[in-house]
């Protein structure tokens, strides 16, 4: 499934670019300018963020699950990234302002 239409970035493409990531640390934060940089691309318009954020996450979680580290971890990290997205973002219009016409 096409995630970014601006790029033409595949769901496959972040969910791998994702793991990568995880390889190296399994405990850093994972934004989307961070996969965005290693996919040597960068947000145009930025409404695929949201998704790439959920994508994060499930990808975050099953990598988590599959691991070998304690419960207690993956559950106090997970709940610090999911404080974040409540924070910062997940919001329905996508960073679009209210005037923003498609075509």
């Amino acid at each position: 499934m096409l995630i970014c239409h601006c790029n033409l970035i595949t769901e496959k493409e972040i969910e791998a670019t994702i793991l990568e990531l995880l390889d190296e640390d399994a405990w850093q934060l994972i934004v989307p300018a961070k996969v965005y940089h290693r996919l040597r691309m960068r947000g145009r318009c930025c409404g695929c963020f949201p998704n790439v954020v959920e994508t994060i996450i499930r990808v975050t979680e099953a990598y988590h699950a599959r691991s070998e580290a304690s419960a207690t971890d993956v559950v106090s990290h997970l709940d610090r990234v999911r404080e974040l997205r409540v924070q910062f973002g997940s919001r329905t219009y996508e960073g679009r302002q209210g005037n923003h016409r498609a075509a």
